[in-house]
């Protein structure tokens, strides 16, 4: 146990909550998925926090970080660790604070939902779908992941093909958020005040409670449709992301060979060769769906409502072969893999796709998520690289960035490099209001870290208890 805070005035101050040290504990609570990325299981291997800290409400996570705040102790906000960018890892040790206790939906009315921040996905959609309804969006990880990890890390998802990225307008209704302060306040948070902390790793403030929008429950149909060309399954998925009156949740395109490699219980439905399109559309709307894809020529491969429940048996959702669901079944199969996050932007989408996949498709495999980013169909790429070393992956990363696809590398911890490309100044302004001694999650946000770093001059940034 490190002798650099003062834990033991901690433990005197948090009496009655749960705080572990068992050093096996301690190093799981210290972890999210990072080791997706070879270049941040090298950087983040040895990150350990001192303290875990549980809270099961948020009067709890308030006497948390106010006993910290005044023992300048770091603290590191966790739901359910599914992150893949290092996101809950405490770079500077102090206090993981485990928010899975909080995990109640607290309300269910006509539109909306709200729950604790520790809340997992899956449970909060079966809540609402009680009542006919159903969340908009969610990860892959929607069976294990919590609400508050998804807002805090998370950009998108399944659903992103009808309603845009969580930090869309409207796509999150309302945040309560607890300040890290000698006397921590609770603020509310609704309309464009969300984006002060959606998407900021827990750096600014501590999400207790979330508020979010539903959509009708519909009865989602999986299907997988197979393609010889690559170009003809893209234009047939872009082409169905622009179908607005057919209710989609899922539009997705893995080029040969990953899906007959690594998605191994759907392998008997994937013949050698193809490149498939994954789809979750309306039940209403299947007979609609289908005269469109029989349009563009795609082979019909598998339909969940025409395939008998003793093959159904023992097969993942479909959503868990797609977004980084994708990455997580051919890490499975072969270590070696990792991957990148990118953007295609509109109008070009498909031209830049194709011509990506020409040059590096043997080294590179596709893998498109189609999205609505600003009320336009376009796509994001999580791609599969064979890796081999950091610097080929960095060139990777340039090839792409000179092609003019926009790349949010997967391979960096901190905000601005992994997914703002730069400092969001909202943001960095409500830390300096909600977090004036910077002790939330540090290390993660350069703006706040080191102001003058160039984010321009391709360097990566080592926080201080790194380099």
């Amino acid at each position: 146990m490190s002798d650099r805070y003062d834990l033991a005035a901690l433990r005197a101050r948090l009496d009655g909550i749960r705080l572990e040290d068992n050093p096996a504990l301690v190093r799981q609570k210290s972890r999210d998925f990072y080791w997706y990325s070879p270049v941040l299981k090298r950087q983040l291997d040895a990150v350990v926090a001192d303290l875990v800290a549980f809270a099961t409400s948020q009067d709890e996570v308030i006497r948390i970080l106010k006993a910290c705040a005044e023992l300048a102790i770091p603290v590191t906000p966790r739901g359910a660790g599914t992150g893949n960018y290092g996101q809950a890892m405490p770079l500077a040790g102090g206090v993981v604070l485990d928010l899975s206790g909080m995990n109640r939906v607290l309300d269910v009315t006509p539109g909306r939902v709200v729950a604790q921040a520790g809340a997992i996905l899956a449970d909060i959609d079966a809540a609402t779908r009680a009542t006919g309804q159903e969340l908009r969006l969610h990860p892959s990880t929607y069976r294990t992941a919590s609400v508050g990890g998804f807002i805090a890390g998370g950009s998108g998802g399944v659903g992103s093909i009808m309603w845009g990225g969580l930090r869309d307008l409207g796509n999150i209704l309302g945040l309560a958020v607890v300040t890290m302060e000698p006397e921590p306040r609770v603020l509310r948070l609704s309309g464009e005040e969300v984006g002060k902390v959606a998407h900021a790793y827990g750096t600014n403030g501590i999400v207790t409670e979330v508020s979010l929008p539903l959509a009708p429950a519909y009865g989602w149909v999986e299907a997988i449709f197979g393609f010889e060309d690559f170009g003809r399954a893209c234009a047939y998925a872009n082409a169905l992301g622009e179908q607005d009156a057919l209710a989609k949740k899922l539009v997705s395109v893995v080029a040969a060979p990953v899906p007959q490699l690594y998605f191994l219980r759907h392998k008997p439905f994937l013949p050698d060769g193809r490149h498939v399109v994954l789809v979750m559309v309306d039940a209403l709307a299947i007979e609609a769906f289908a005269a469109f894809t029989a349009r563009h020529g795609g082979e019909f491969l598998f339909r969940s409502d025409l395939v008998p429940a003793d093959r159904q048996a023992g097969l993942p959702p479909l959503y868990e072969l797609s977004w980084n669901h994708t990455t997580l079944r051919a890490l499975r199969v072969d270590p070696a893999i990792t991957y990148l996050q990118t953007l295609y932007p509109f109008p070009d989408q498909l031209d830049l796709v194709a011509r990506i996949h020409r040059r590096l498709g043997a080294e590179v495999p596709a893998h498109l998520e189609f999205v609505r980013f600003d009320g336009k169909i376009t796509c994001f790429g999580l791609p599969l690289v064979h890796f081999t070393t950091e610097e080929r992956l960095d060139e990777i990363v340039a090839i792409h960035e000179e092609m003019g696809a926009v790349v949010f590398n997967p391979h960096r911890y901190t905000l601005e490099e992994g997914g703002m490309k730069q400092t969001d100044t909202v943001q960095l302004a409500f830390k300096r209001e909600a977090d004036p001694a910077g002790l939330l999650n540090p290390g993660k946000m350069i703006g706040w870290e080191n102001p003058d770093f160039d984010l321009a001059a391709g360097r990566t940034y080592l926080f201080q208890g790194l380099a």
